[in-house]
């Protein structure tokens, strides 16, 4: 198996929870190799990575700790999920709550004198926050996945992260000087 496929193989394991880099496999890999627990041998581009009769000694006594392991990282999955679960309903709660209230105050002023709806401050800011959430967590998902990408090709590079803390340190300070 190389690097890569290691990566995914325990991305998979640990259903997407945990998908190591490629700066944390190779450093690892290569230290189980000095230990005798793996061999590498070049396979064309690749290098393929194999575990030893030691290594496979060392996994069966470890067995007790994997399964701890596991168990631990399927608890972190599950209060994970439950929280989201619990921010997402909570989000609906608001957002029900400022739709009604919006709805609410729409029948009041076209009852009034005018049929223009007006929402009032604190529901549009709700309704902004909202949105201002939601397109975060579109642009952290698709960063994230082009991000793995560059990973898998090895061309996720200090120079990339250097550029994106910067902007992104940029982008908070142009949108916090909107809130003054």
């Amino acid at each position: 198996m190389h690097g890569y496929e290691l990566i995914q193989a325990l991305g998979d394991r640990f259903g997407g929870t945990y998908i190591p880099s490629a700066g944390t496999i190779y450093p690892r890999l290569g230290k189980l190799e000095e230990e005798g627990l793996v061999t590498k041998a070049a396979d064309g581009r690749k290098t393929v990575y194999a575990i030893t009769a030691t290594g496979r000694a060392e996994l069966a006594s470890r067995d007790s700790e994997l399964g701890d392991i596991e168990n631990g990282v399927t608890d972190s999955v599950r209060r994970l999920a439950d929280e989201v679960r619990s921010s997402v309903n909570d989000a609906m709660k608001t957002l029900r709550a400022d739709l009604a209230s919006a709805a609410r105050d729409a029948r009041t002023e076209s009852r009034q004198a005018s049929h223009t709806v007006k929402v009032t401050q604190g529901t549009e800011s709700r309704m902004n926050l909202q949105e201002a959430e939601a397109l975060l967590q579109s642009f952290r998902h698709q960063l994230r996945s082009d991000l793995r990408g560059a990973v898998a090709g090895d061309r996720l590079g200090v120079v990339t992260v250097d550029v994106l803390r910067a902007r992104l340190d940029a982008v908070r300070s142009e949108v916090l000087a909107t809130l003054d």
